[in-house]
């Protein structure tokens, strides 16, 4: 009975052995496929919403991205108008393969007349700088199709951003940045919380003014052909008075369409158009108005172009 029996000792954990470093081999397979990163860069991807991604390590990037800002309540009968561009001109490093560090030079063109709370003027002048930090907790892969980010770019500027007055401005904008791919290589969705506080001492009076803005935005790409993506983008805003959102002051809804395409190897282009569809105002003057012209504007316009190197 013993000679009998241990033959088949011998056999069970001899089988179990073969089965077990079968299935490790097929494990180890399956996870390395399941482990194959996205082939999409949703850095740029979304247009006015910021993608999870950052490169490579050891990657390089020279971003030139203009956001203008067009159509703003009239002062009055007699021709009015109102336009805002804020260029920046960036340089991207991924010392990590998680992390990104973006210094910037900004700059701001404007051209504003006949709108209510905005000094008449027309001018283009350097404006500034900013260090955006960008930190990704994982990577979308063939198992994991969603990602996780946070940014922070803290910026100082010359001119206030809305009636282009001298001051020294300060804030630090901060996006909490989710993204998910919905169908394999064709649909992805992004999503931003954002928090923006600033503070801005008025040059010549002294004058200090905190305010602060809460924005959830989200966009949907498809990818149409082999390098171009098109897709619709929301966004809502509110402004408030004081750096920690203290006191209500109005809200947006812009709504519009993105393009994202890759015009050679390493580079892009992403333009993004959204207009204001509903918005309120708390002043008591324009609070029966339909749209929200005070804090915001009625018309937005993204262009981002870049290349890695």
């Amino acid at each position: 009975m013993v000679g009998a029996t241990d033959p088949f000792a011998v056999a069970v954990p001899a089988q179990a052995g073969e089965t077990q470093t079968g299935s490790s081999a097929r494990e180890a397979q399956g996870g390395g496929k399941g482990d194959k990163p996205d082939k999409v860069d949703t850095e740029n991807l979304f247009g006015f919403t910021e993608g999870t991604d950052t490169g490579k390590k050891g990657e390089q990037e020279v971003l030139v991205d203009s956001i203008g800002r067009f159509s703003k309540r009239r002062d009055g009968p007699g021709r009015s108008g109102y336009g805002a561009a804020q260029p920046l001109i960036s340089y991207q490093y991924d010392p990590t393969d998680n992390f990104s560090i973006e210094p910037g030079l900004r700059f701001d063109a404007r051209d504003s007349r006949g709108i209510a709370g905005v000094p008449n003027k027309a001018f283009g002048t350097f404006n500034g700088g900013s260090v955006e930090l960008k930190y990704q907790f994982f990577k979308r892969t063939e198992d994991r199709p969603f990602s996780l980010a946070v940014l922070a770019e803290p910026q100082y500027a010359r001119i206030t951003p809305v009636e282009g007055q001298g001051a020294d401005v300060y804030s630090v904008e901060s996006r909490l940045i989710a993204d998910m791919r919905l169908v394999p290589d064709t649909l992805w969705a992004g999503f931003n919380l954002i928090y923006d506080p600033q503070v801005s001492r008025l040059k010549g009076s002294g004058e200090v003014d905190r305010t602060s803005t809460l924005s959830l935005s989200g966009a949907v790409m498809a990818k149409i052909a082999g390098d171009l993506f098109v897709g619709p983008e929301v966004r809502y805003m509110r402004a408030y008075e004081g750096a920690f959102l203290n006191r209500f002051e109005g809200h947006a809804v812009f709504v519009g369409p993105v393009l994202h395409y890759h015009v050679m190897e390493k580079g892009f282009l992403t333009l993004a158009y959204s207009t204001q569809v509903f918005g309120h105002d708390r002043d008591p003057d324009f609070s029966d108005r339909v749209f929200n012209l005070t804090q915001f504007s009625r018309h937005n316009l993204r262009v981002r172009f870049g290349v890695e190197f």
